[in-house]
């Protein structure tokens, strides 16, 4: 978590701060004095930087006090609770600390993970309720514990923005995901055609041959006996880079499985930055770290420039294919300058479809391998919705690969993988940032303010779900999302809700009902005695120890 520079104006009807007034009158001083005597350029120099300095070091005491401690009066006068403002860190060291005594051992195989995943916020509920908030470093979050209002926080996308992250992160993506405004509804109109549910049956063979060629693997290390021990989680990295590669890049895709390589890489990077307080201009910083990072985005960018050049050209020649995320991505941006020309701001440059193409690789990886992951878990622990599943798929399938049409079809496999979302959503946590004076709830808050919306507190709150909020039950979604959640829809969003809904949600479906279909198909299996339970909220969330289980060929 991050914390980042406020804009932050005065009233026009309030007095200026008192550093203001001072900084008036040194620069009052030097000018009425410098017209009584006479200066020499030197003199005149040494003042203004004097002024400078003064000038940036009140701005530096605004930034780490007293714009916290005035958006701290506001907050409690609001009825707000929280711990007290520390300089710079805010609550930010008692977050590392919670979740390295939380993650330093492995919990109990139990789906109350809310005090593991989320320490901090755990805590700040438990001391002030539903009406508090936090510090994120220099600046307080208030926190949406209500379903409603983190609704209305997803729902109203020009009121409630993402808030600029360290610009260390950029490195890794932006894309569609980072947009405001206009920005975002043009990319967003320009990126659907990609995504639109009826291309999904276009992605089906790269689903098919990813997920052969990891099972695959998996049967080369079974034993006489028909059995194997498999530590999953590395192969459900591979897995979803490969098929993201195959269905961004089709016939490139090893150019693709390359540029998968180097995400992972910067990834790693850019967990350490997670978990360190943001420092202005750090990046700027010749750090063997820094250096690193910015090879690898330049590789990155080099690469994907290249794929993209030869596919644009092979698209004037008449020979592109537009069977894959990229091809589509490039005719729809095509159309768009070609229907718009007169615009000034028309289409996506290349430097942004590069972006939309990292973005392709983080969100299609991270967020399929988790569910297929924790997919996996549960069936293990629950083997009697293993069973079920199993016989759904046998019964819609057989042993053919899994099609379109039948996909749709499943049922029972739906029902679980909207438990294990509502359980282990691979997005816990999110920021939005305010940017004009609004009412949220009762509740009036300033432009610049940050809410902090804990998607895991709602998945797992009591009042919504009822008493077994934390036992695996699938059967609560047999009738749909609005029985499951008592026609609170908003109480469920694994994907995120309202206009920026995941654009990929659909594709993330199909690829996980795919590949479950087909290991249902092959195996039976069962957790690992070596198996430690331990969510870990990363990027996303993901098993701190992997996930080791024993295979039983069918």
């Amino acid at each position: 978590m991050t914390s980042r520079h406020l804009k932050f104006s005065w009233p026009a009807t309030m007095p200026s701060p008192s550093y203001l007034r001072v900084f008036d009158s040194i620069l009052f001083l030097i000018v009425s004095t410098s017209k009584k005597m006479e200066f020499s350029v030197s003199s005149m120099v040494v003042s203004i930087v004097c002024v400078g300095l003064i000038a940036l070091g009140w701005k530096v005491v605004n930034w780490i006090w007293l714009k916290p401690k005035k958006f701290e009066r506001h907050l409690r006068q609001q009825g707000l609770s929280g711990n007290s403002y520390r300089l710079l860190i805010g609550d930010l060291n008692d977050n590392s600390k919670m979740t390295k005594a939380a993650l330093s051992k492995p919990m109990e195989l139990s789906h109350d993970i809310v005090p593991y995943v989320l320490p901090l916020l755990h805590d700040i509920f438990n001391k002030y309720g539903r009406k508090s908030f936090v510090w994120l470093g220099p600046m307080p979050s208030v926190i949406l514990f209500d379903a409603e209002l983190m609704r209305e926080a997803f729902t109203k996308y020009r009121v409630y923005e993402k808030p600029h992250s360290n610009p260390l992160i950029s490195l890794l993506a932006t894309g569609l995901v980072g947009h405001e405004g206009d920005k975002w509804v043009k990319h967003r109109r320009i990126i659907n055609p990609a995504f639109h549910v009826e291309k999904m049956k276009d992605m089906l063979p790269a689903f098919h041959a990813a997920s052969e060629n990891m099972l695959s693997k998996w049967e080369m290390l079974f034993s006489s006996k028909g059995t194997c021990e498999v530590d999953v989680w590395p192969y459900l990295c591979a897995f979803a880079g490969d098929v993201i590669s195959r269905a961004a890049f089709g016939c490139n895709f090893e150019e693709g499985q390359r540029f998968f390589q180097l995400q992972k890489e910067q990834a790693a990077f850019i967990r350490i930055v997670l978990d360190s307080v943001y420092i202005p201009f750090f990046r700027f910083l010749p750090t063997k770290m820094n250096r690193r990072m910015k090879q690898i985005a330049k590789e990155m960018d080099t690469l994907l420039r290249g794929i993209i050049n030869k596919r644009e050209k092979a698209m004037r020649a008449g020979e592109a294919t537009e069977d894959d995320l990229l091809g589509i991505l490039l005719k729809s941006n095509f159309n768009e300058i070609q229907e718009h020309a007169n615009d000034k701001d028309v289409g996506m440059s290349i430097e942004e479809v590069i972006e939309e193409c990292k973005l392709f690789y983080l969100a299609g990886e991270e967020t399929t391998r988790d569910l297929i992951n924790w997919t996996l878990v549960l069936l293990e622990k629950y083997q009697d919705w293993q069973m079920r599943a199993r016989e759904e798929v046998v019964t819609i399938f057989k042993n053919n690969k899994p099609d379109y049409a039948g996909l749709k079809c499943l049922k029972i496999v739906n029902m679980i993988l909207y438990e294990v979302l509502r359980l282990y959503p691979s997005v816990s946590f999110t920021i939005r940032e305010i940017t004009k004076e609004t009412k949220l709830g009762d509740i009036s808050l300033p432009p610049g303010t940050q809410l902090a919306v804990p998607i895991l507190f709602v998945h797992h709150d009591k009042e919504i779900w009822g008493d077994d909020v934390h036992e695996f039950k699938p059967e609560r979604f047999s009738e749909g999302i609005s029985k499951a959640t008592k026609n609170q829809v908003a109480a469920f969003f694994p994907f995120s809700t309202g206009p920026r809904t995941c654009i990929g949600q659909n594709f993330a479906m199909i690829e996980v009902k795919t590949i479950i279909t087909m290991i249902l198909q092959r195996f039976t299996f069962e957790l690992s005695p070596a198996y430690r339970h331990s969510p870990s909220n990363i990027l996303t969330l993901e098993p701190q120890y992997g996930t080791p289980i024993i295979f039983q060929k069918i």
